[in-house]
Formats: C-alpha cells, sequence, structure tokens
C-alpha cells in the first residue's frame, strides 16, 4: 500500500458528508475493512477477487481519475456504485442501473438454529448457488469480508446470506439468495433476521443495497422493517487508454 497522499483529509474525510453511508465503500476501507484496502492516491479498493467495490473521494479530481486508471489498467471496467458526477473523456459508461440503500428500523433480528457458518471451504458451492440466483456480486476472497450463514437439505447449500461492506457503526447485509426449487419457505427472511442478530450483537446496524426495480426484494426488506435511505445507482465504466475531458452520467437517479 502506497503512503497516504497530501490531499486526504485523513480521520476527517468523512466529516462533511451528510452521512456515512453516503460513501460507505469509503468508510469501510478507511475503518474496519482497512486491512484489504489498496490504494494510490486517494482511491481505495479491495483486491478484486474479494469485492468489486472501490472508493472514490467525495468529490474526485483529474488526479484521481489518473490515479484510479493507474490501479486499474487499461481497459479495465471499475465498479463506481452511488457515483453521480461526471465520467472524463474517453471513459465508458457500461452499467447503470437505479438502486436504493435501505436500513433497519426495527427489525425483528433473532438467530436461525438451522443456519451454518459459511467458510473457505463453502465457496465452490456458494459460487455455484450464486451462479444460479444471481444475488448480486460475490468472488472466491468475498467469504472473508464479514459472517455468512448458509441454511443446507440433504447437505446442499440451498439458502444463504451474509455480511459485506463494514462502515464504522453499520454492516451491509447481501447475498441473500435461495435455490429456485426452495422458494416460498421463508428461508431469505430466516437468514436475513440471523444475519441481522449478529449485527445488533456488536452494537452495530444493519443496512443493504439493492436495485430500484427489484420489488420482490424491496417489498420483503421493507416488510422486515427496513425503510428507504437514499436512491443510488451501481455504475461501472471501462478504464480508457488516455484521459481528457469530462462527460456527465445520467443524472436520473435522483439521491433522497
Amino acid at each position: 500500500m502506497s503512503a497516504p497522499d497530501p490531499r486526504d483529509s485523513g480521520p476527517h474525510i468523512l466529516d462533511n458528508a451528510p452521512h456515512i453511508l453516503d460513501n460507505p465503500a469509503l468508510a469501510s476501507l478507511t475503518g474496519p475493512h482497512a486491512l484489504f484496502a489498496e490504494r494510490r492516491g486517494r482511491i481505495l479498493r479491495y483486491p478484486v477477487d474479494v469485492s468489486p467495490w472501490l472508493a472514490l473521494p467525495d468529490a474526485p479530481d483529474a488526479d484521481d481519475w489518473a490515479d484510479l486508471a493507474a490501479l486499474a489498467g487499461p481497459g479495465a471496467e471499475v465498479g463506481l456504485p452511488g457515483y453521480r458526477g461526471e465520467l472524463p473523456d474517453g471513459w465508458e459508461l457500461t452499467m447503470n442501473i437505479a438502486g436504493v440503500q435501505l436500513v433497519d428500523e426495527g427489525m425483528e433480528a433473532r438467530p436461525e438454529p438451522a443456519a451454518v457458518r459459511l467458510g473457505p471451504a463453502d465457496v465452490p458451492e456458494i459460487l455455484d448457488l450464486i451462479e444460479r440466483t444471481r444475488p448480486g456480486p460475490f468472488l472466491p476472497r468475498t467469504i472473508e469480508m464479514g459472517t455468512y450463514l448458509g441454511i443446507r437439505r440433504d447437505g446442499r447449500l440451498i439458502a444463504m446470506a451474509g455480511e459485506r461492506l463494514h462502515p464504522p457503526g453499520w454492516t451491509e447485509i447481501s447475498a441473500v439468495c435461495t435455490d429456485p426449487a426452495y422458494r416460498g419457505e421463508g428461508l431469505a427472511t430466516r437468514l436475513i433476521r440471523a444475519v441481522a442478530h449478529g449485527i445488533r450483537e456488536r452494537g452495530e446496524t444493519p443496512f443493504l443495497h439493492t436495485g430500484a426495480g427489484n420489488t420482490t426484494a424491496v417489498r420483503l426488506y421493507e416488510s422486515l422493517g427496513f425503510r428507504l435511505r437514499r436512491r443510488t445507482a451501481f455504475i461501472a465504466a471501462r478504464v480508457p487508454e488516455t484521459l481528457g475531458q469530462s462527460s456527465p452520467v445520467p443524472a436520473d437517479v435522483p439521491a433522497l
């Protein structure tokens, strides 16, 4: 990891932010997940086999974009979740999906007796379940980001949920998925409550992200006690060979 950039305000980088969850990857990688952080200048990211999330400063400048390009490499696709500013000239927008961020406001959290903790040995089976259910990115080392719980039936993993981003005082619930053959049994609800119980036991608050168009998931989360905190977007862009002038990212998803 390189030495801190003089433009970085260090521990006070979030002082002027409206809320720590407005830039949760930055809060994670400068906080509880600092051990994962790969850094160039003010750009921080998780290792590419851990998570696609990376952290831009709240107001990236030309040097920041150059550092990101150098860190990712020419032609690489990088995730820019939540970013609603401008892309420099030559950066190709490859994904722009409306999303929502929800926070726990009184969910009934409790342990799940049928749940087992998943570990590195379970990753091949996890990746197979992820491929069949598509809850979002899960990579070979994502399991290291927090506690992941699963439910097995006849020895086979049929449902799971776990912890991903970890801003101070908060933990994101992620990778909520159920084998299509076992949907309708409430397995996702039971696992969300169980993961939330572990988060609450640490004195932290659960939150999560999902696609705004995934109305089934949004209704489930709201029925459990989550509320919409803000609208966001899942942005990805391809790094160019050279950098130039800026062009806007479509701002069709307003923040609340």
